[in-house]
């Protein structure tokens, strides 16, 4: 062990001379670095894990975390293809803002489970089943097609994010223009530089990497959420500002129009990077 995420989870090399996450009851809690002798008290192996993620092994609750894992262990053996080795920490993210979503009474419009069911049939019913447990275990009561959310996590966790490869074609070229761009409307907006190295930026560059992909299938998602979106603008006047000017820059440069749904996604997120800058 050479280094603790916390007190299930810590940085390893194998006999290989590989880094890799091991995750274990306790590992984390003997004095770093020391040699485990007892390789069965670790129960699951991350290897290939971003460096830019390891930051929310103690941002997270380790609760999300624990039951993340073995969400993930049953999706696997559900799956016929392999998962980017991130998703533990993505989906555990995804997850955890939802419950805290839930808790603040903030809901937001999810594509309808039976409609993600009919294009993705096992990731549709890892979605439902994940939901009913996540309830269970975290006495929470949420929407049922916040089980889509979790589904589309799985589908997109299919790929290699640094690929980009489930970007559709016409907007892969187009993506690292757009991520600077926004992101520069953002900085100059709100007077602060974003660390492009951090996960608030892996986490913002994740979502707009999907937004493109919606985009480009003419698959973007709308609903009547305009009283929300106003509310949480009327909250944050700069980061709705920021919002806005995201969505004339799609409209000028792009020719897309982004719809309520979309900036209320961008909304949150954009809200997330700058209370984590302090603003």
């Amino acid at each position: 062990m050479i280094k603790k995420l916390n007190n299930n989870f810590a940085i390893c090399v194998d006999g290989d001379g590989e880094e890799f996450i091991a995750y274990g009851k306790g590992i984390g809690f003997p004095k770093i670095p020391y040699e485990l002798t007892d390789p069965t008290l670790i129960d699951r192996r991350f290897y290939d894990v971003d460096q830019q993620y390891l930051a929310l092994f103690n941002e997270l609750p380790e609760k999300v975390l624990h039951f993340t894992v073995k969400l993930v262990d049953i999706a696997k053996n559900e799956l016929d293809y392999e998962l980017n080795p991130n998703i533990v920490l993505t989906l555990a993210d995804h997850i955890n803002f939802c419950i805290q979503r839930a808790k603040q009474h903030i809901y937001v419009q999810m594509p309808l489970i039976y409609e993600v069911e009919q294009q993705y049939p096992q990731e549709g019913k890892l979605g439902r089943y994940a939901l009913k447990q996540i309830e269970r275990r975290f006495a929470i009561q949420l929407n049922q097609n916040e089980a889509s959310g979790i589904a589309i996590h799985f589908v997109n966790a299919r790929y290699n994010v640094k690929t980009r490869r489930d970007v559709n074609a016409q907007w892969q070229q187009r993506y690292d223009d757009v991520l600077e761009d926004t992101v520069s409307l953002i900085e100059d907006e709100m007077g602060i530089v974003i660390n492009r190295s951090s996960f608030n930026f892996a986490r913002y560059s994740s979502h707009l990497m999907y937004l493109l992909q919606r985009l480009g299938t003419g698959s973007v998602l709308d609903s009547n959420i305009s009283d929300m979106y106003c509310s949480l603008g009327e909250e944050r006047p700069q980061i709705a500002r920021c919002v806005e000017l995201i969505g004339e820059y799609f409209h000028d440069k792009w020719g897309c129009s982004l719809c309520e749904e979309e900036k209320l996604y961008l909304l949150l997120h954009i809200n997330r990077i700058c209370t984590r800058e302090g603003l």
